[in-house]
């Protein structure tokens, strides 16, 4: 993600009252993580894959944290599982930020079945969901997607791609 992108994120997340973030660094988050994980507003737990961030976030938001989980759109496909389990059942609130890998600009063959898969997928677990193309949308979609997650007891997702990660029209 381009660094102001990444610094708009956090301060999303900041302005939206998450404490707990979790995730698994991926190529265009990295940055977003390095910064979460030098702020002290925040806890944050590194994980071994995105099903685990999510329970991790889960249970944070049980002992009373506000959560989310940063991750690229094809760890949606390795969390499914326990959002279904967790969310569909149970009703707990997790504020996504995914990559949106795959989306329109994409120039990495293997991004493709990202994105062809993620909205989808958002649709089938009931995830509502903005998508993200503007660096000055960020903070704000971040905020909004929180107070909806919490508003509804289930994940609330943005898809973050276009001038977010892309400077010249390319893949980042």
């Amino acid at each position: 993600m381009l660094q102001h992108a990444a610094e708009e994120a956090v301060r999303g997340l900041e302005e939206a009252g998450i404490n707990f973030v979790s995730g698994l660094p991926d190529g265009w988050q990295r940055n977003v993580h390095e910064l979460v994980e030098k702020n002290d507003a925040f806890q944050y737990a590194p994980a071994s894959n995105e099903g685990v961030a999510f329970s991790m976030c889960a249970g944070a938001w049980l002992g009373g944290k506000k959560s989310a989980l940063i991750m690229e759109n094809s760890g949606l496909r390795v969390a499914s599982e326990y959002i279904a389990r967790i969310s569909l059942g149970t009703g707990v609130p997790v504020t996504l930020l995914c990559s949106y890998r795959g989306d329109v600009g994409e120039t990495e063959h293997w991004g493709i079945p990202h994105g062809i898969v993620a909205e989808p997928l958002l649709q089938a677990l009931r995830i509502k969901y903005l998508v993200v193309r503007r660096t000055e949308d960020l903070a704000k979609s971040i905020k909004r997607a929180m107070r909806l997650s919490e508003a509804q007891l289930h994940p609330a997702a943005v898809l973050i791609s276009g001038d977010c990660v892309w400077d010249d029209g390319g893949a980042g």
